[in-house]
This record gives structure tokens, sequence and C-alpha cells, in this order.
């Protein structure tokens, strides 16, 4: 079965049983600052796996691209993908397990073939904090399988979550096809890394939140301390699945490699013609230069541009690593035949690709010169006074600095321990986790107050600089923390201080006004009919959330006169009346401007041709 049958027929299977497909989002996150790239399907949904309402309902299905940065390292094995996409269903506190179980054996045994023979499931063996899951194994058995086929695994293989230290969290069941490979040991079973079960599907009940019991309780991220936290039932139980493609259709096609399917093959066949080396001889630099390449295509289409920190340190991280591995296979030719082949194949689900294609073409030609500049200038004047001897410090410096690999050190003839080397990379993992957890303290994303003050803020600043900049602006990017808000639009020059200072004040004159926030839900082009702002048109579904702030319907104002600059307190862009602002949104927001406080601008940067960033607080 190819990928473009897997991913039509689960799309149609679950269209049938009542959902709507929603939209494939881009990989980065749109005003979600606790992760860099989309991982999972389920994290465009956060806000309503916590019970905001769905445009679409309760019933969703989706196919989403995905980036695991975490991946990246384990990369050139058989299974290991960075980028990938993902197929899921979900029920926002709509049907449960019984539905999900039933749903996910027909689909497998009737739309997939597999024989029911060969499923086999886990579930989770309960503990302290939840009891063992009978009830998910009860429905496996009316189904046919028998407990023979049924195992019971800790935390560890079946929950999930919460994505942070509290938050959405539940048990999950999990699909397992025997491959027919002879087990690794007596008590060989799914979970098993020895390749002779894979993991085909995995249903998440999300039924708990997990609250500390004081404010004054902090967690310890391996969950030692579980006194001070307790499982609270959910008053919305959702229903979270998932299903790789790749290994999906690898496992279909009778392969034990993601690489042979037609996902990967034609850019393997690339990589042989232009190196003149044999896949089967260099396994892993093939996958390496297939997989990374294929992530950073995406990436790029995506928005993102190398650089120092986040996304761009990410990106800049696959292409030198995909330059590395070409460098060891001996061919220098440019990357284009093999970014051609990667926009060809998912250019019909992903147009975005093809009409990003130069740029795409233009980044990694402006890094491979630069990563090359790096090898031989800035290398031979780092360390000259040396020799060819250096420490494993320095050697890892010179990694975290510029992107050089060990290996890439060693290539050009520098020496130094590898234990040294290791030791300050275990150093260096260990202080970003550190910073990781902080920053992901709160979940996949963070609802607090501040941070919906800021997304509201967002609204105004965005309908500002359209009145006093024109109407080219919208949101071409945004980001938004508990500290501080950025926002990206287009524009062809710096701003003026007093563009600046008019913008600030004209937010600030929306917020005095106590301004009411509504929301409602229509379909798309009623929302543009209303002249409502949708910046990134391709990923709404049949209808949206309009947010819209309104100075007609307010209960309170603040006279004009207060604003120094002299601004007149016109309502909409034309000052006849129509809404300051009205935008397609996910949320969340505050319900009136006033309770903002005060909007200050602090920096004002070029971010590439023609676009700019602006940095803001509320005080």
């Amino acid at each position: 079965m190819t990928a473009k049958e897997l991913k039509k027929r689960y799309l149609d299977f679950f269209v049938k049983k009542g959902h709507k497909i929603i939209p494939n989002v881009s990989l980065v996150p749109e005003n979600d600052p606790t992760t860099l790239f989309i991982s999972a399907g389920m994290h465009p949904l956060v806000p309503y796996l916590l019970g905001e309402p769905h445009p679409l309902g309760k019933r969703l299905v989706s196919l989403q691209r995905c980036l695991r940065t975490s991946d990246i390292d384990e990369v050139g094995n058989v299974t290991h993908n960075s980028f990938f996409e993902m197929l899921g269903n979900w029920s926002l506190g709509d049907y449960w397990k019984k539905e999900a179980i039933e749903w996910s054996f027909e689909f497998l045994t009737k739309e997939l073939k597999i024989p029911a023979e060969k499923l086999y499931v886990t579930c989770f063996v309960g503990d302290q904090d939840a009891p063992k899951d009978e009830e998910s194994a009860s429905f496996w058995r009316s189904l046919g399988i028998p407990s023979s086929r049924i195992f019971f695994l800790s935390k560890e293989d079946n929950w999930w979550g919460p994505a942070g230290q509290t938050g959405p969290c539940g048990p999950d069941t999990e699909m397992f096809i025997d491959t027919g490979k002879k087990p690794c040991q007596k008590k060989c079973q799914p979970g098993c890394s020895c390749g002779k079960y894979f993991e085909v599907w995995n249903d998440v009940f999300m039924q708990y939140e997990k609250k500390l019991k004081t404010q004054n309780s902090k967690l310890k991220t391996d969950g030692s301390n579980y006194k001070d936290y307790e499982f609270i039932p959910l008053k919305q139980k959702n229903v979270d699945t998932g299903m790789g493609v790749e290994r999906t259709v690898a496992v279909l096609s009778g392969l034990d490699d993601d690489y042979q399917t037609e996902l990967f093959s034609p850019i393997i066949r690339i990589i042989e013609e232009i190196s003149g080396k044999r896949y089967q001889e260099n396994q892993k630099e093939f996958r390496i230069i297939a997989d990374h390449l294929r992530a950073a295509t995406f990436a790029i289409a995506d928005g993102v541009v190398p650089g120092k920190v986040e996304q761009g340190y990410v990106l800049r991280r696959l292409i030198r690593r995909t330059i590395d591995q070409e460098t060891k296979l001996g061919f220098t030719n440019n990357f284009k035949p093999l970014l051609e082949e990667i926009i060809n194949i998912y250019k019909d689900d992903y147009p975005e690709l093809d009409k990003n294609k130069d740029n795409i073409y233009k980044i990694f030609g402006e890094e491979k010169t630069k990563y090359s500049q790096i090898i031989t200038k800035t290398l031979r004047y780092e360390v000259k006074a040396k020799g060819k001897k250096i420490s494993g410090e320095e050697a890892f410096n010179l990694y975290a600095t510029h992107g050089l690999s060990p290996q890439q050190l060693r290539d050009q003839g520098y020496e130094f321990p590898q234990e040294e080397f290791d030791k300050a990379f275990k150093k260096h993992q260990e202080i970003s986790r550190a910073g990781a957890e902080k920053k992901f303290a709160g979940g996949l994303a963070d609802h607090s107050e501040t941070v919906t003050k800021y997304h509201t803020a967002t609204h105004l600043l965005n309908a500002a600089l359209r009145q006093i900049l024109g109407p080219h602006v919208f949101q071409k990017g945004s980001n938004i923390t508990a500290e501080r808000l950025r926002f990206d639009f287009p524009n062809p020059r710096k701003l003026t201080e007093e563009e600046l200072k008019n913008t600030e004040e004209l937010v600030n004159q929306k917020i005095k006004e106590n301004l009411p926030v509504k929301m409602e839900m229509m379909t798309l082009e009623e929302a543009k009919k209303r002249g409502a702002a949708a910046v990134f048109g391709e990923k709404y579904g049949g209808k949206v959330k309009v947010y819209s702030i309104d100075p007609s319907t307010s209960p309170s104002t603040t006279s004009p006169s207060t604003v120094s600059s002299g601004l007149s307190n016109r309502s909409g862009p034309s000052g006849s009346g129509q809404p300051f602002s009205v935008e397609v949104c996910g949320g969340p927001h505050v319900d009136f401007t006033g309770k903002l406080g005060k909007f200050k601008i602090r920096k004002e940067e070029a971010v590439g041709a023609g676009v700019r960033r602006l940095y803001a607080v509320l005080e």
C-alpha cells in the first residue's frame, strides 16, 4: 500500500464515522512558545483538548506534518525520521474507549487487511495514580483478541503526558503487528526493540489532570515525589490517536526499512547516482542525507531560516549534518537534484513546497557556502596557535558555536580526546534540559492569564500597524511568551520613531477604551466578507473562530484626548464605525481590552528582506 493510499483511506474512514478533517498546519507553532516545532498531530488542538469548543465540532481527523528535534541524533537506523507525517483522530468529550478501540480494530483489519491473528495490544498496568485499564482490555477481548495477546505495561510504555509537569494525561492502548521475525528471547513481547513487534497505532485516553496538591509543591521531573501531586478525573475526557505514515507504509509493504518505501527510494537512487556509492554499503550516510534534506525542505517552506537559536539553529544543524555526510561519501554536487525530487514527491499534498522552491534552493546554497567558509577560515584562525591538537572542550566549543561535528573536525586533521568532548556535550545537555524543563513547565501551550493578554494585544498591534503604516501589513509570524510578544510583518523599511510612537499610543488608546472582545463561529467565506484577517488561509477548515474588537459595543470608553499624539478615535481602518480589529484566530483572549494594562514597544528590527519584527510588553 502506498503512502498516498494509506492517508486517503484513513481520512475517508473517519469522515464516514462523523469526523471533520482539520487542516495540516505549519511546522512552526503559532503562538506557542513552549515547543520549537509541531511534533505531534495533537499540538494544534491543545486549547480544544483543554475545553475550548472547536469550530468543526467534537470529532476530528487530520494528517499533520511533524518534526521532532529529539530524534535528529538517532537518524541513521531503519526507523528514525526527524520529519514525518502523522495521522490522527480525536474525540473532544464525545466518544470514548469503546468506539475508539472498535474503530481502530475495524480500520486495521478491514481497511488495511491486517489479519486479526497478527494483532497484539498493550494496556496500562495501573499504579498509585490510576487503576489498571481493564476497561480497554475488555473491549479488545470482545473483538476477539485473546488475553494471551494483551499485555499490561507501566507508565513508561502505556501512559501519555502531561506534556509539562502538570496538565491533561491518561492511559493509552497500543496496537502492534507481529512481523513474523524470530523472538529475541523467550519473554519477547510488544514494546521490545528487537523488531518482532511493530507498533502501528496508539489510542490515548485523556481522562485525568495531573495537578499540584499545594501551590508550594514543586514536582521533580522523574516523578519521584508523587505524593506532592494528584490525578483528578477530567470533566471533558478526550481520545487522541496517532499513526505514523512512514513506518506504517513500510510494514504494510513488507519492508523493515523506512528508507526503501516510495517516500525515500527516489531520493536514495539520486544519492547513488551522484555519489557513485551503493545504499546497501553506506546506509547510515544515505539515510541521514535523505531524512535531513526532507526535514530542512519543509522547515524552509514554512518560513524558517538558518540561525543561531531555536528553529533556525535546528535548520542549520540539519543542513550541516547533511553536508558532513555528503563529504563522507565523497561528492560535492549541490543539493538541487535531491531537493527537486523531495518537492516532486510531496508537492501535491504540500503546494507550498513548489511555491517556495527557489527560496529553498537559495538557502541551501547560502548555508553550504557559509559552512565551507567556517571550515576553511574560522577553524584555521581559532586553532592555529595550538596546531592540530586541541582539547575535547575546545572541540565541543567549535561544535556548539559553528556546528562543526567531531567527525568534521577529524576530517580536517584535528585531534582531541573523545571522552573530553563527550563530557562537555553531556554538561551542555544537562544545562539545556534544565532550561527546557523551565520553558515547558506549562505544557505544550501556555494558556496562563498573562499569555492570554498577549494574544489579545497582538490583535490590537496588528490593527494599529495597519492604520499607521497601511493595508499591506499583516501578521507574517508571531511568538508569545509570558514575558513578551514578538510580531513579524511585511514592510519595506525601518519604522520611524514617530510611527513606533503612534502605533504604541493607538494600542494603548484601545486598551483604555476597555473594548469588548467577542468571538463568533462562521465559515471562512463569511469571515472574509466581514473583513477578517486570516493570514494562514490554507490551514482553516469549514468553520473558524472570529474575534472582533469593536468600539461601537463598548460599555465604557476613555476620551481620546488622553492620547498625546492627537490620533483620531477611529474604529476601524476607514474610520467609519467598523470594528477596530477582526481576526480569525484560535485564541485564547481576554473579554475586555481594559484588562491588558499598558502596552510598550521595546524593539524593532529586520528579520529578512522586506520583513520587520517588533517586540512588545504589557506593563
